[in-house]
């Protein structure tokens, strides 16, 4: 007679994720703890207990293949029939592309670099919770960094400045803000750069770019990069608790850990706060509809929601981040601020710029009742007035950056707006320059790495910013556009005025609409329909 086996108990999903998880850990026995992860202890951040670790998501990578493949269907589905509608045309204007050109080449390598960040700590955590939440969230970065290359090289068919955004990321001035962001923060020690990313970049700011901004994307018709924002947002609400969890985690663990965390807290607040402002001036000035002026957003996603994030976590000693209410004092300029910047150096950028229509001033004026009308419509106003008489203004120098954000000096006192915000520090004998007091309090804490940060403009001035085969000794050479080469900005092509750009001239040649943004929108002059069907 045969005998019979009762059926393998069915696990509970409890149990399950314990063996896809604490299950896969093990302790070493021929080599130390202290050689394995070398990194762990150099902070001096205290760890008693990685048991106490809690993961609330529960999810085991059977479960994540599963769920992420589910997505990659819906969003590949909506992406090619974006493509196959040919979408591109039934964005607003030309002048929204612009922004995908800022997006494409500056904030997709973050994507890869947190990739990075995260596989590193999948090896230096001796968690084993931490080390399978960390290497989930380095393949949530590399799929959103391809997603977002996908979703926008539909784009690069039919638009100019989108084809070297690897190379311009590790070359173009304005992009080395977030290139130093994260190589920054890759180069600190684990705990550091799980603060910095996934509690202070993607809890306390990621909602700013991923709330508003997608939103502004669909309300300008661009089905394509809300598809992958959409989709990618699912994954950032597990990166947001990581964060939290990660704070959480360090506090309980040793109150030694607390002034540590607080530390990181302010330098990550203030350095990920100056990297968004390249989205505060995207918000406001190169979404052609509007959904909310970056004044907005600051107040809901930082000043509401973060406050009360830290009103949480006062009681474990934790407040509010330094220099936070400079933000507050600046969240009516900043924006206004940056894209007069671009358009002084618009022959530099990788991007063309234009000036605000009054129609748009008069959005700006409603949007900023304190701040607009007072210090920037007389700026635009009389940039205007430059352009119609044939000497448009164009700031020919190269401008003094901040030794820490990198930003050019562009920045105002917090409480007096007619006048750049200037700090000065000295070093071995060095003098270094800031942007405000938030960078400059970053530099005094850690000078030996900030001392060594690459400046774009000092590696011009230094000859350093030229391609191979460059003789600066040649009677025609011109140091500006050989820069320029060699960040892989075209002249002529790339930058300047969008009215005269290829991309203006294409979309009215396309859509028959007005390459002139200082005309209304209407239905196609006969010329124009003209050259449409011609």
């Amino acid at each position: 007679m045969s005998e019979t086996h009762e059926p393998a108990k069915k696990l509970s999903l409890k149990e399950n994720y314990a063996m896809l998880t604490r299950g896969l850990g093990w302790e070493p026995s021929y080599q130390p703890k202290e050689e394995i992860f070398r990194a762990i202890n150099f902070e001096g951040i205290k760890i008693h207990d990685w048991e106490k670790w809690e993961d609330p998501f529960r999810l085991t990578m059977d479960a994540y293949w599963k769920y992420q493949g589910e997505k990659e269907r819906k969003l590949y589905a909506i992406i090619d029939a974006f493509q196959q509608n040919n979408g591109q045309f039934n964005v607003t204007d030309a002048r929204y592309v612009q922004a995908l050109k800022i997006f494409i080449t500056g904030f997709t390598g973050l994507e890869y670099a947190s990739h990075r960040g995260f596989n590193i700590l999948g090896r230096e955590f001796p968690g084993v919770g931490p080390r399978i939440a960390a290497q989930m969230q380095s393949l949530d970065e590399l799929r959103h960094a391809q997603t977002q290359i996908h979703a926008m090289s539909h784009y690069n068919k039919y638009f100019a400045g989108m084809s070297e955004f690897p190379y311009m990321f590790d070359r173009a001035w304005y992009l080395s803000i977030p290139k130093s962001f994260f190589e920054d923060a890759i180069t600190s020690g684990p705990f550091e750069f799980v603060t910095a990313i996934s509690f202070a970049f993607e809890y306390v700011l990621t909602n700013l770019a991923f709330m508003p901004w997608m939103s502004g994307a669909a309300y300008n018709g661009d089905m394509s990069t809300v598809s992958f924002g959409f989709s990618a947002q699912s994954d950032e609400a597990r990166h947001m608790t990581l964060g939290i969890e990660v704070i959480k985690f360090l506090l309980e663990q040793d109150p030694a850990n607390v002034p540590i965390v607080q530390g990181w807290i302010d330098k990550w607040f203030w350095r990920g706060y100056r990297l968004l402002s390249l989205l505060a001036a995207m918000m406001d000035y190169m979404l052609p509809k509007r959904v909310m002026s970056w004044s907005e957003a600051w107040e809901i996603y930082f000043e509401q929601n973060g406050g009360a994030l830290f009103a949480d976590l006062a009681r474990y000693g934790i407040r509010m981040p330094k220099h936070w209410e400079v933000t507050v004092k600046e969240k009516g300029h900043v924006g206004h601020q940056l894209w007069s910047t671009f358009y002084q150096f618009r022959h530099a950028a990788g991007f063309p710029v234009w000036l605000p229509s009054p129609e748009e001033m008069d959005w700006f004026s409603a949007k900023y009742p304190d701040t607009f009308d007072k210090y920037y419509r007389p700026r635009y106003e009389h940039w205007r007035e430059l352009e119609r008489l044939g000497t448009p203004f164009v700031n020919a120098t190269l401008p003094v950056l901040c030794q820490t954000c990198q930003w050019p000096q562009l920045f105002t006192e917090p409480d007096d707006p007619t006048q750049i915000c200037y700090r000065e520090e000295t070093y071995l004998g060095e003098k270094f320059q800031f942007c405000s007091d938030g960078c400059r309090d970053v530099f005094r804490n850690e000078p030996e790495k900030y001392v060594h940060a690459h400046l774009p403009v000092s590696q011009i001035y230094q000859g350093n910013y030229f391609n191979p085969g460059v003789d600066p000794t040649a009677p025609d050479f011109n140091p500006l556009v050989e820069a320029l080469k060699y960040m892989g900005i075209k002249p002529g092509v790339d930058g300047g005025d969008f009215a005269t750009h290829i991309d203006a001239a294409n979309w009215t040649r396309w859509t028959g609409k007005p390459a002139n943004i200082h005309e209304p929108a209407s239905a196609p002059t006969a010329d124009a329909a003209e050259r449409k069907s011609a």
